[in-house]
């Protein structure tokens, strides 16, 4: 019985070349007590196997996070096995805005302590606690209302390609940092302030407006199915988009455009772009904004010291990366000194002008 993927991405890719077949690529997330989420994890895996299901999957004790790729015509078959599951009937799928065939290549279902880290061992906070769940159309309206403070749940490079207009983006690398800042910046304002949230597909919006009610917010929204499901009940209802610039994935595709707003910039030249790239020094693999220009100019490396290590004789490369382990920067994005135009998000709660007196 196969329980783990057996195939390289290459191998995949070639499969799918091969199949000639048309792929969906989707999200899910459901908070849910799983007693024994090994068990599980098995069970999910010798189902979506059958069906091609490729992807990264989390199981924990609180529940399931879901990022997958599947044949279009496997569709159904798969929403019919969710719907076995009680606490996956009838769940929402987000289908990506942007469709790539060669999104993920591998299937991963990994048993983890938390669907999201957040680093809480509150043993008093109720995940399912949650706050209200908006659709687009009153999404527009909360954040237009001068008593909401909105707040994108991302980490700073996901929000500096993309993001809402007037939300607070905070510069962090980790959901957990997020917790602390804006609790301390909002502390005064638990009852008078509406807190709304939003995130790429609503899973850290779901824990992380359960976690505020707990802290004594009062008035806890969030943007329900996240950017993806905001921005198709925009394009079914015809409503303004007020999302800018590009929605960040966790995949191949690295993004998909939401609008032609172009809000970030190459982080070694300074002019306007907005698309990531993992440095090419397989020693450093720093992911970072790189435009064509210096994409060239720079052999898609992010310094001048990765470009020369780049240019060696792959055996060179071998021999110096050998018993040096991972740079730091391999687990940075965008985070290193030499790049000059990487964007300073930390003036976070001022631009809100939110009334501390």
């Amino acid at each position: 019985m196969q329980l783990y993927n057996t195939l390289s991405a290459k191998e995949r890719a070639e499969l799918i070349e091969k199949a000639g077949k048309d792929r969906l690529t989707l999200s899910f997330y459901q908070y849910a007590k799983i007693t024994n989420p090994q068990e599980f994890r098995d069970q999910l895996f010798i189902a979506w196997n059958k069906l091609d299901v490729l992807g990264r999957t989390y199981v924990a004790n609180e529940g399931i996070n879901g990022q997958l790729s599947l044949p279009a015509d496997n569709f159904n078959a798969f929403k019919a096995h969710l719907d076995t599951i009680d606490f996956l009937k009838d769940i929402r799928l987000n289908i990506a805005i942007e469709q790539d065939n060669m999104s993920f290549l591998k299937l991963k279902v990994k048993v983890r302590n938390k669907i999201v880290a957040d680093g809480l061992v509150d043993e008093t906070f109720d995940v399912t606690n949650k706050g209200v769940h908006v659709d687009a159309l009153k999404f527009n309206e909360l954040i237009e209302d001068e008593k909401t403070v909105l707040v994108d749940m991302r980490n700073h490079y996901e929000s500096e390609i993309g993001h809402f207009k007037n939300a607070v983006t905070p510069d962090v690398d980790t959901f957990r940092e997020s917790l602390d800042i804006i609790e301390d910046d909002l502390k005064d304002h638990k009852e008078d302030k509406n807190l709304v949230m939003y995130c790429t597909g609503g899973i850290r919006c779901e824990k992380a407006s359960a976690y505020f009610k707990h802290k004594g917010f009062k008035n806890v929204f969030q943007l329900e199915g996240g950017i993806i499901e905001y921005t198709r009940q925009v394009k079914d209802q015809d409503l303004e988009n007020k999302f800018m610039g590009q929605n960040f994935v966790f995949d191949e595709r690295r993004a998909e455009r939401i609008s032609d707003h172009v809000i970030a910039q190459c982080h070694q030249c300074g002019e306007p772009f907005d698309t990531h790239s993992n440095c090419a020094n397989d020693a450093c693999h720093l992911l970072f904004i790189q435009c064509d220009t210096c994409k060239e100019e720079m052999n898609s490396c992010c310094s001048t010291t990765c470009k020369e290590i780049h240019a060696l004789p792959f055996e060179e490369q071998k021999a110096l990366r050998k018993g040096q382990g991972n740079s730091n920067d391999i687990f940075k994005k965008g985070r290193a000194d030499h790049l000059p135009y990487k964007k300073d998000l930390r003036n976070i709660f001022e631009t809100l002008k939110v009334n501390k007196k």
